[in-house]
């Protein structure tokens, strides 16, 4: 099992996470959609302490696997094999003869990482999550440690889950000693953390698959001028007019281009400098929003809030969302021997998830005949469920009394409207209420 080096454990217990490259400044964030980098939400030193003699005693996390390369090389295929066409014809601008060596160079880190896989900056992301959730809960880990109780590590199965899975533990143990030997071997669950692909996930895939209003809608958000017109200004960058005029799919060519550029910011580790790969040089902030939000739209129907009276596209996250009472309950009712679940899965996993729970962002499905918007509807696939993004839940007791406290993507969340925190403006809620606030006992 690998193991952080010095360097790497010494940089993840300054508790700082990557550095933003230019690329990912807020003009730019928004627009990569759920590829978009992980960054906590809150400033440790604003969280709220725990009310007077509660002392921490579970904790437990949903987590999507860090940045990672793209799954396959179909996008960079796709625009090489038109870049080569127009290279040998003289049909390339002075900023795309740069264009194919730096989509060659980035396909070839991408391979050597192998496709689907974290790349370096993902692995330092779950490295430095860990370490920051060590730092929140110091006593917590100090006390499982004493104890002796045990930590249970589970994922959907799929490598960058599962290796999501060791590069948090690993960090995680580096940072509290004496955790190591409680930290159970990874086990895999894909009724609970890959629904979407299993027995549970039988209706939803017939939704994907069969739903014409679904496939209606997307086909009108996405067949409106705005995307011609934005698939010409990007392969503009690249290729002449003339050349320009002569690709059959320009939508499906510039979509190739931009989901090179949001993929770039993960691999930013792998580049020849370390800070990017200037992908987002070859699409104006407009453009690269309007296919930010073309990406948006189609995780939002498929996955998120989806169309209003409808709860096909979350409510299999049920299986997800009962785990995690579970787990608490079992830690109330004297059952576990745990002090900590850590779950490591996908987006199409939180995005349910956080529709089901309405966190912030994930509360509005789209009406009747009013497709879903930037301008309508808070939706945002980088807040939503970035590379990264979770879900935790932390446990406080005092006597026979217990707290929670949530934090999504690292940051102080309330629950869903209608349940009660202790005090007004209060981030910590009693257990009994959260149940009777998700209809539970």
């Amino acid at each position: 099992m690998r193991r952080l080096a010095p360097a790497l454990a010494l940089g993840a217990l300054l508790l700082t996470a990557l550095p933003a490259h230019a690329a990912d400044g807020p003009a730019h964030r928004e627009s990569y959609g759920t590829k978009a980098p992980y960054a906590p939400r809150q400033n440790p030193r604003g969280y709220q302490k725990a009310p007077a003699g509660f002392a921490p005693v579970f904790t437990e996390n949903v987590s999507r696997h860090g940045s990672r390369t793209a799954t396959d090389s179909e996008d960079g295929d796709l625009i090489l094999a038109l870049w080569d066409k127009a290279e040998e014809a003289g049909q390339l601008t002075r900023g795309g003869e740069e264009f194919g060596p730096k989509v060659r160079a980035l396909q070839a880190a991408m391979a050597k990482a192998g496709y689907g896989s974290l790349s370096g900056r993902g692995r330092q992301e779950l490295a430095d999550a860990a370490v920051r959730m060590e730092r929140r809960l110091p006593s917590l880990f100090a006390e499982i440690a004493d104890t002796g109780e045990k930590i249970d590590v589970v994922s959907s199965g799929q490598g960058r889950a599962v290796d999501s899975g060791t590069e948090f533990t690993h960090a995680l143990a580096a940072a509290a000693p004496g955790l190591e030997p409680l930290i159970g071997p990874a086990r895999t669950d894909k009724d609970l953390l890959y629904f979407h692909k299993a027995a549970g996930g039988a209706a939803y895939r017939d939704y994907i698959e069969n739903d014409q209003r679904l496939k209606d809608t997307l086909k009108g958000i996405t067949d409106q001028p705005r995307t011609r017109k934005a698939a010409r200004s990007v392969l503009r960058r690249i290729f002449t007019e003339p050349f320009v005029a002569r690709i059959p799919d320009q939508a499906g060519a510039a979509r190739a281009v931009y989901n090179l550029y949001a993929i770039a910011p993960a691999m930013s580790e792998e580049s020849p400098d370390g800070q990017g790969w200037g992908m987002e040089r070859y699409l104006s902030r407009t453009d690269a929003a309007w296919f930010g939000y073309l990406g948006d739209a189609e995780d939002f129907y498929e996955k998120g809030p989806g169309f209003a009276g409808s709860d096909i596209t979350y409510r299999m996250a049920g299986v997800l969302l009962d785990d995690l009472f579970r787990q608490v309950e079992a830690k109330r009712n004297g059952t576990s021997d745990l002090g900590a679940e850590l779950r490591f899965t996908h987006a199409e996993e939180i995005i349910p998830l956080a529709a089901l729970m309405g966190l912030p962002g994930s509360t509005r499905p789209a009406a009747p005949g009013e497709p879903y918007t930037y301008a309508g509807n808070p939706w945002r696939g980088a807040s939503v469920a970035p590379l990264g993004a979770n879900i935790q839940w932390d446990v406080f007791k005092k006597g026979d009394r217990y707290l929670l406290r949530m934090l999504y993507n690292e940051k102080e969340t309330a629950f869903k409207a209608g349940c009660r925190p202790i005090t007004r403006g209060s981030a910590f809620y009693d257990l009994d209420e959260l149940e009777r606030c998700f209809g539970r006992g």
